[in-house]
């Protein structure tokens, strides 16, 4: 326990970003993050205490969260501009891998970020969103109704037996998309 404590006070926040998982560096460098959140990235912005996490949030690797920018082309104009806007991301949320969450976005209860998507506008509740930028798709709960029909039941076993179900399945078993439409 002491030497826990002593980790994390003497290590400075450089060397905490290649020490400590990526949630335990983000309470360090001041995230606010809620409870049963599994985060993967470490790329929070300059400003890491403008940034809410709720509970049971799932961020995904290389997710990056931004809180200011896009000022530099003014500073000969005004040198001292700056602005800053708050990232809040409610509970029960998923973020895909390398999303980029813009200042002053605020993701609801509920959403799923599609991943490399590019947020640039707040996230109603229960909404899917995905794309760059990134555009309205669906609602969660009728993504909920559709996935149920695929459903293996393999969550929490073990690597072998979630294979050997797997491949074993029929063909009608899986997700399969639909192709794009194509204007001749």
């Amino acid at each position: 326990m002491i030497k826990n404590i002593l980790k994390y006070f003497i290590i400075s926040d450089k060397l905490a970003k290649r020490v400590f998982s990526p949630e335990e560096y983000a309470r360090r460098i001041g995230v606010n993050i809620g409870k049963s959140c599994y985060i993967d990235t470490k790329s929070f912005s300059g400003e890491p205490y403008l940034i809410t996490i709720g509970n049971n949030v799932r961020i995904a690797p290389g997710v990056n969260f931004f809180t200011h920018g896009g000022t530099w082309p003014f500073r000969n104009k005004n040198p001292n501009l700056d602005y800053f806007g708050k990232i809040i991301i409610k509970n029960n949320c998923y973020i895909g891998k390398d999303a980029k969450i813009m200042p002053g976005v605020t993701i609801e209860d509920d959403c799923i970020i599609g991943a490399g998507s590019v947020l640039t506008k707040s996230v109603p509740k229960g909404s899917i969103v995905a794309g760059n930028p990134a555009v309205y798709i669906g609602k969660t709960f009728d993504f909920l109704e559709k996935i149920n029909e695929y459903n293996f039941g393999t969550k929490g076993l073990s690597k072998e037996d979630k294979k050997r179900i797997l491949l074993s399945s029929s063909e009608k078993n899986f997700l399969k998309k639909g192709f794009f439409k194509i204007d001749k």
